[in-house]
């Protein structure tokens, strides 16, 4: 029997009367997927509930961060303590430093580091700062990257905008974006004749390195070394978007995972346990040319925010200690949930292509590899809506989204494995 909505569907006719689609990030309004987006109460370990008393198992993770699921008692006691102090100075805090030094002992390569509020921050900042660094003006992203929503980064940019269908972004000036090189992901030979037509004019390389806004996408063997190579010949910087999949695939990142060491590396998402924050950092001659020692600028009132300083050291300081348990956990219950299903289409003769690094997956409804954005956007985003709206009544929330990567939490037990299994079982005929 399908869930009720109805008190969730009245606040969502409330919700569009001040919000642009009733909402404050755009794929929540479950456009692609169809049916009524749920209005949360509030969640804890694996656990959604909605307005109208509906409870859901939590495939998306707050699109992330919630590695330790949700409530994380260490993380909500560190927040309460930090809040009786004050929710923001706009001033140092020894926090600060505290949160920096266990960022570096999991991520060697960032020698000095800044935080600032949110992903896109840290991406746009890193661009800014390698072509500070560099005097070039080109940069060079990957279709179906998302680094965040500043203007240089709209071309081509998966995540929501595939989502809705958007080829970029209205109010982005062709100028803008002029410097801005989009090519295909896994294709070596593209970034080889960027480089060739404009020698010594590209500041930087930015990628995601496992792609996680076009659904979860690995690099091809060799592609990140190849990546590596070539920025090295050329002089320009090789920047790793690892604000989806730092601390997750592991406790340093795919950087860790794949043994490359770029110059520079954005965080977010987990490093905030839960609340907005994000970072950039790598090597200290490119770092040092950020304000007040060099000439380019970059500033944030809430950077370095103490509530969310208190509540990544809490997160991170638990992974940490626990590490050598909390990631072959992760894998071996990602790996139960995203084959598992795999095997139920398989038996109902269902096409479905799955990719899956660490605790971050995505189902395609295709029946080819899906290697790069043009093979995502060539599966099935139909049937995908139609598998996202009978799990969602089974009581399971995916990604509402094709293109947006499904996360698994230490929260999640076998219990709830077997939970998804027999909801797959019915929503997928």
């Amino acid at each position: 029997m399908p869930l009720q909505h109805s008190r969730s569907r009245l606040l969502q006719q409330k919700a569009e009367a001040v919000f642009p689609g009733g909402v404050n990030s755009p794929v929540r309004a479950f456009r692609s997927v169809g049916g009524d987006p749920p209005f949360l109460t509030h969640a804890e370990g694996a656990w959604l509930y909605d307005e109208d008393g509906n409870r859901y198992l939590d495939l998306f993770g707050s699109w992330g961060p919630m590695i330790l699921g949700h409530a994380f008692p260490p993380a909500v006691e560190a927040i309460r303590d930090a809040a009786g102090r004050s929710a923001s100075f706009g001033a140092s805090t020894a926090a600060e430093t505290r949160l920096a030094t266990l960022v570096q002992q999991c991520f060697p390569s960032v020698e000095k580091l800044r935080f600032v509020s949110s992903g896109t921050e840290a991406c746009m900042s890193a661009i800014r700062l390698a072509r500070g660094f560099t005097g070039r003006d080109f940069i060079i992203k990957f279709e179906g990257c998302y680094h965040g929503h500043s203007d240089a980064m709209l071309v081509k940019a998966g995540s929501g905008v595939a989502t809705l269908g958007i080829p970029g972004s209205a109010g982005v000036p062709a100028e803008t974006v002029m410097h801005t090189l989009a090519l295909p992901f896994n294709n070596l030979d593209a970034v080889r004749g960027a480089f060739a037509a404009r020698p010594d004019q590209i500041a930087c390389v930015i990628l995601e390195p496992i792609i996680g806004n076009a659904g979860t996408i690995p690099p091809a063997h060799g592609y990140l070394e190849g990546l590596r190579k070539i920025t090295e010949q050329h002089g320009a910087l090789l920047i790793i978007d690892e604000v989806m999949t730092g601390f997750r695939v592991t406790l340093g990142g795919a950087q860790r995972l794949y043994n490359i060491q770029p110059d520079l590396t954005t965080l977010g998402k987990i490093i905030g346990g839960g609340l907005p924050c994000g970072a950039f950092g790598g090597r200290a001659d490119v770092m040092n040319c950020l304000a007040p020692l060099g000439p380019v600028y970059q500033a944030g009132t809430l950077s370095g925010n103490p509530l969310a300083m208190a509540a990544g050291i809490a997160t991170l300081e638990h992974l940490i200690a626990n590490e050598q348990t909390i990631y072959p956990q992760l894998d071996r219950t990602t790996q139960a949930i995203a084959q598992g299903v795999a095997s139920i289409a398989r038996e109902k003769e269902i096409t479905l292509t799955t990719n899956q690094v660490g605790s971050m997956f995505t189902w395609f409804f295709t029946d080819k590899p899906v290697t790069d954005f043009a093979s995502a956007s060539a599966s099935d985003t139909v049937r995908f809506g139609q598998f996202h709206r009978a799990m969602l009544d089974a009581g399971v929330w995916l990604p509402p989204s094709q293109f947006e990567a499904a996360f698994v939490s230490t929260a999640h037990s076998q219990q709830d494995v077997d939970f998804v299994l027999e909801a797959a079982r019915k929503a997928l005929g």
